[in-house]
């Protein structure tokens, strides 16, 4: 009788090193992979095939004798980009997009004011009939000096826009002050500014005890 030899079957993988070991079948896929993990089995002809678009064994599938395996790592997949919506938003950009809206809220709020303040500034400044209004503050007793030396009511009105220019604009505080409201339109021809004739004059008592004169024209 002769001595009868049996022929072990196994199998090759090579590492990405290039280091390569031998395993005897029949073995799984998941036996080998579970000292392996992060790493898939790749069959040679599916490589040499197909590339890098080889997809991996599965977990449950046996390896062929006599063939030859590579035990690689997959590179990861690049996700696409999304646009970040206000619903996945965290709480920390929903904070600072409320902030941004209310402080772009907040300065067009302050431009409508500046514009209303600018506004009534004008309106204030001229009256329908392009009058020009101002406040001004004269000694009671010069006022009625002042009155009183005049011919009529157009005189006395200069009188006092001169007593008004002479004391440079300053208001005084002292009691027994009069306030004078002046108006005065003036019409305009080219460069030449003409102020008519006509001014009316009226008096009218007020709550601190002056007088206040309104000139008119």
């Amino acid at each position: 009788m002769g001595n009868t030899f049996g022929a072990k079957k196994t199998t090759k993988v090579m590492k990405i090193d290039g280091e390569t070991f031998k395993l005897k079948t029949p073995v799984k896929v998941e036996e080998v992979l579970k000292d392996h993990p992060g790493l898939v089995l790749l069959d040679s002809e599916a490589v040499k095939h197909y590339g890098v678009r080889a997809k991996p064994l599965e977990a449950h599938k046996e390896l062929h004798p006599k063939r030859l395996y590579f035990l690689v790592e997959l590179p990861k997949e690049i996700k696409p980009r999304r646009v970040r919506s206000g619903i996945n938003m965290s709480a920390k950009d929903r904070l600072e997009n409320l902030v941004l809206t209310r402080r772009s809220a907040s300065d067009l709020s302050i431009m409508k004011q500046s514009n209303m303040s600018d506004g009534e500034q004008g309106n204030n400044k001229e009256n329908n009939n392009g009058g020009v209004r101002l406040k001004m503050r004269l000694p009671k007793a010069e006022v009625e000096k002042l009155i009183q030396g005049s011919k009529d009511q157009a005189e006395a009105a200069e009188r006092i826009v001169k007593l008004y220019m002479a004391n440079g604009s300053r208001e005084t505080e002292e009691n027994g002050e009069k306030m004078m409201l002046f108006d005065q339109q003036k019409q305009c021809k080219g460069d030449t500014v003409k102020e008519s004739t006509k001014k009316r004059v009226s008096f009218m008592a007020m709550n601190e005890g002056g007088t206040q004169v309104a000139v008119v024209s």
